[in-house]
């Protein structure tokens, strides 16, 4: 694998999990974890851009794959520096292209299904129309694999529910989960460490626990993985848009069950 860019990034994850005392059914109390969720706002270049609601786990990699999933910056070499700041909820990006504008990109938006109302700008949609990958053959075996690994992680929603899980996979391992309260946050995370690590989608599997809408068909094109997996359900526009990509989607996806809904072609069974 090659050398990671050269960015100056903070260090600023934060413990994902604090403690509140409830009442149960019976009246008895309990102390149990809960999930944290702090609002992050992301500067490039000064220019406000959005604000995310995250666990605050990654916010670095969050950063970095938002932009780059909608495509305000070109490369990852043109970040000199991402800084995160919890005192304020801030994430300052500095880039290498400081004077240019992005308000006639962030003018029009669309306000998606993600949890907490994620956004996907026009641009990023009316992009699709060129963006193809290809499924490979894939077989029950390497379903059953994904699935049978991934039980030694979702930790946070172990102890505390309230997040999405997602994991960047290929047949044989799990190269990165990571947990936030919003699908599309944990998505974005995995694509900011992809692009700093120069890491490709072309021969990866995506896993994800929440559902294949429209926004995760778009975020996984963009990075080029040719295979959707979730143990959730699909939207109509999510499979028109994977089948329209060509990216195969297993969806509902527990223990031995699963069903192919794009791609089928490319299944081998057992």
């Amino acid at each position: 694998m090659a050398k990671p860019y050269d960015i100056r990034m903070s260090n600023a994850g934060i413990d994902e999990l604090h403690t509140t005392t409830v009442i149960d059914e019976q009246g008895n109390p309990r102390d149990i974890a809960i999930t944290g969720e702090r609002p992050l706002t992301i500067y490039l270049d000064k220019q406000e851009i959005v604000t995310l609601m995250t666990l605050g786990t990654h916010p670095e990699l969050l950063t970095i794959g938002y932009l780059r999933n909608q495509q305000l910056i070109d490369a990852p070499e043109d970040i000199i520096s991402v800084q995160v700041d919890w005192e304020v909820n801030a994430a300052a990006v500095t880039t290498r292209n400081p004077d240019r504008d992005f308000s006639n990109l962030t003018a029009k938006r669309t306000v998606t299904s993600g949890c907490g109302q994620g956004t996907m700008f026009s641009h990023v949609i009316d992009s699709l129309d060129s963006l193809r990958v290809q499924c490979p053959p894939f077989s029950a075996a390497t379903i059953y694999n994904i699935l049978n690994q991934l039980r030694d992680y979702n930790e946070v929603y172990k102890q505390a529910g309230a997040v999405h899980g997602c994991a960047l996979c290929n047949k044989d391992n799990i190269h990165l989960f990571i947990e936030d309260v919003g699908r599309h946050n944990a998505v974005d995370a995995i694509a900011g460490w992809m692009w700093v690590n120069h890491i490709t989608g072309n021969d990866k599997i995506f896993y994800t626990t929440g559902r294949l809408t429209s926004e995760m068909v778009i975020k996984v094109a963009q990075m080029h993985i040719p295979l959707l997996l979730s143990r959730s359900g699909v939207t109509e526009m999510g499979l028109t848009l994977a089948k329209q990509t060509r990216i195969g989607m297993v969806a509902r996806a527990k223990g031995r069950h699963f069903l192919v809904f794009s791609g089928k072609e490319q299944f081998i069974p057992q």
